[in-house]
């Protein structure tokens, strides 16, 4: 399988940065997942060449704890502190003290991967640590929904298996070009481990998120997001036809939220009309782009909002109201911690 890559070797190369993340102190823990070292604190090394660094995991995996336990690969073992979480992206950064020093950061994509490129889940499944398993990337630009009822836009879907205890690991590749070095091969992470949703699906958290979200981690201990106070809808052919619109494009406004900023000044849909035996919402604005990107779905509405904004910034969003294309000028909201009142878009 993928003769190209020589699996020995890139977990040979890597595993030294994976660990397996522990909640909970004595036996059994209260959990456990994986992830990888992420890079260096700032502080000095040590005398002895050890450095504190950061470990990127998922959210589900630390929960609300403040120090787990991190064990690397060659059995060391050190206590980390939770310094940043985002239930909405499911990452989480811990601060691991005196790093192994075979323990190096993994660098992550800028880009996401693209379906049919080689990939290894590397980390902790079912406890059985050090563990590597290899498939391809089968598609990406999906969404995941989490326990916080938000789904996770740019999803990363992969066939190489996942299992309980594989969160927060690394799904890693060879870095496109490297494989004509044979001396000296290189790897990223693609996606940070996230669920398996079936025999031969698994979903990770994809590069351009974790890059965008996890240094708001490190610096604040918690990502911004912003968010147009709405809930939207897909327009498919049917939402198309009741609404009269001229193609199935972009996101129908289904409801806003009520307050002084961002969605107010967005319409949503007053009625519902039935059609081929649906009752499908009508009257609302239709959403086609943002700051001149086109938005076609949901999924890519959610994607450009995490990556491309701000909350309390001002965008241009371009709509269909009435049949009438127009440009408004929103203001952003943020969007509220989980644990209050959880907005859908």
């Amino acid at each position: 399988m993928h003769a190209d890559i020589d699996y020995e070797r890139l977990y040979r190369d890597t595993i030294p940065s994976v660990v397996s993340v522990y909640v909970g102190r004595g036996a059994p823990a209260r959990g456990a997942g994986s992830g990888f070292v992420y890079g260096f604190a700032d502080e000095a090394t040590s005398e002895s060449g050890e450095q504190d660094g950061y470990v990127v995991t998922n959210d589900h995996v630390v929960t609300d704890a403040t120090d787990v336990e991190v064990r690397f690969a060659d059995g060391q073992w050190r206590t980390g502190r939770v310094v940043g979480r985002d239930s909405y992206t499911d990452l989480a950064v811990v601060r691991v003290p005196d790093l192994p020093t075979t323990a190096r950061p993994l660098p992550v994509a800028t880009e996401n991967p693209q379906p049919g490129r080689p990939v290894a889940a590397l980390g902790n499944p079912l406890g059985l640590d050090g563990s590597i398993s290899a498939g391809i990337v089968s598609g990406s630009n999906r969404s995941m929904r989490t326990s916080s009822g938000f789904a996770i836009p740019d999803v990363v879907q992969t066939d190489a298996p996942i299992n309980p205890g594989n969160s927060g690991g690394p799904l890693v590749a060879l870095v496109v070009g490297a494989e004509d070095d044979a001396l000296e091969p290189a790897y990223e992470v693609v996606g940070v481990n996230r669920a398996r949703q079936g025999d031969n699906i698994g979903f990770a958290v994809s590069p351009v998120i974790v890059s965008r979200v996890v240094p708001s981690l490190v610096e604040e201990g918690r990502y911004r997001h912003s968010y147009l106070r709405t809930r939207t809808l897909d327009v498919t052919p049917t939402i198309a036809a009741a609404n009269d619109l001229d193609e199935p494009r972009g996101v129908l406004v289904v409801d806003v939220a009520t307050g002084p900023t961002a969605g107010d000044r967005l319409r949503r849909s007053t009625e519902t009309r039935t059609l081929h035996g649906q009752r499908v919402p009508v009257g609302g604005d239709v959403i086609v782009g943002i700051n001149g990107h086109e938005i076609h779905t949901h999924e890519e509405l959610m994607r450009y909002l995490i990556t491309e904004t701000r909350p309390h910034e001002p965008v241009g969003v371009d709509i269909v109201r009435g049949g009438t294309p127009q440009t408004l000028e929103v203001v952003l909201g943020e969007r509220p911690d989980p644990d209050g009142r959880i907005p859908v878009n």
